[in-house]
Order: C-alpha cells, then structure tokens, then sequence
C-alpha cells in the first residue's frame, strides 16, 4: 500500500498543507505548529475551510508520527514537521502538485488543476495534467480516480484516493455557494505566505515578535 490506511479529512489537511508550503515557501518549511494551523486554517485554497487549534493539530501530528507519514525537525527554538510522502509514493513534482490540490481542495476538473498547480509545478495544457492523473490513476494500488459527471457539471472530476474509494452511486453535485476566489484573495494568501517565511527568518534569528 501508498499508505497504512484511510486517512481522514484532518489528516489530509494537514499532509496536504505540508506539502502545499513545501513548494510555495521553502524558506519557512518545514513548518512549526502554529504556522502548520494556520497553514490549515486559510480561508483561500481550501475546501472546506476549517478551524483547528494548534493542540487539535499536535495531536493529529502524533497519529501521522507513528505511522511515519510526518517527521519533527527539532530547532533551536521550537519542533517543526516535515512530511515524509516522497519517500512513501515516490511521484515526480508534477504528480505531487497535483495530489496537493486535490488533497487541499477536493475534487477539481483538468483546467482547475491546472491553474490551481501553477505556483507549485507550471502545466503547459489541460492535457499535461490529464496524463499525470492517469498516471495516478493506474496500477494496482491508485492515488487518483476519475469521478463520473454529475447533473448540473459540464466536466467530470478527479479526486483522490487517500480518504479511500469515494461513492460514485450517490455522489450529488451541489454547486458550491462561497464566491469563487478573486484575484484579492489570492494576493492575500501569497502576504500571509511571505509574512510565515518573515517569521520564521526573525524566529531563527533569535528576535521575537
């Protein structure tokens, strides 16, 4: 197996967001645990926004430790967690931008994905990211499904595979109510990334905030 079992959506979360930062901002990864929750917690680029507390995020990282699916990387001033999917899925930067939307995000269409994995691995068409999620979705042991389209969608989906098999039989699409994300909301989450690198750079300069 790619992993020791189904994860559940705060797992996922967390995994997801260590790999998203990863990407977007080396210099702050890995990431301690409140900027771990925060990572978590943001309102752009999740679905679903959720609202965990730092110790509702330790605990979780104990579970993921134990398994070996996170690491803590001891500093000078406070533990920081690293994620260990290379090792255990052994994909290329294309097939892990991809699997980091989809965990971060849910189920998304070929161009989602496409302009959605743009700051962590660029996709020159549609068409890049198709073959990187077939390639997820083949094998004996598969990361990556193609959803059937459902009423009121005019393209199919593809999810993930690491909360287990999703129920295609009784999968309603309902059309999301949030306003879609504007250009300002990006902005903001790409401030409060470089704001994260800010903190951690005074942090190991020994300056507290």
């Amino acid at each position: 197996m790619r992993l020791p079992r189904e994860l559940d959506s705060i797992e996922i979360r967390i995994l997801g967001c260590l790999l998203e930062k990863e990407r977007t901002t080396p210099d702050a990864y890995p990431l301690t645990l409140n900027s771990l929750a925060a990572a978590c917690n943001q309102k752009s680029n999740r679905d679903p926004v959720m609202d965990l507390t730092p110790p509702e995020v330790d605990g979780v990282l104990a579970r993921l430790r134990a398994e070996v699916l996170v690491w803590p990387e001891e500093g000078a001033r406070a533990r920081k967690w690293t994620h260990t999917l290379d090792r255990k899925w052994n994909l290329g930067p294309a097939a892990m931008a991809v699997m980091t939307v989809l965990m971060l995000r849910g189920p998304q269409t070929t161009g989602e994905l496409r302009s959605r994995t743009e700051r962590m691995h660029p996709f020159a068409s549609a068409h890049e990211v198709e073959d990187v999620l077939i390639g997820l979705s083949d094998g004996e042991d598969p990361l990556a499904v193609h959803l059937a389209r459902q009423p009121g969608q005019k393209e199919a989906r593809w999810t993930h595979l690491v909360a287990g098999e999703p129920d295609q039989t009784t999968a309603v699409f309902v059309p999301s109510t949030a306003p879609p994300v504007s250009g300002l909301a990006e902005r903001v989450t790409e401030l409060e990334e470089r704001v994260a690198v800010l903190e951690e750079a005074l942090s190991r300069a020994g300056i507290d905030l």
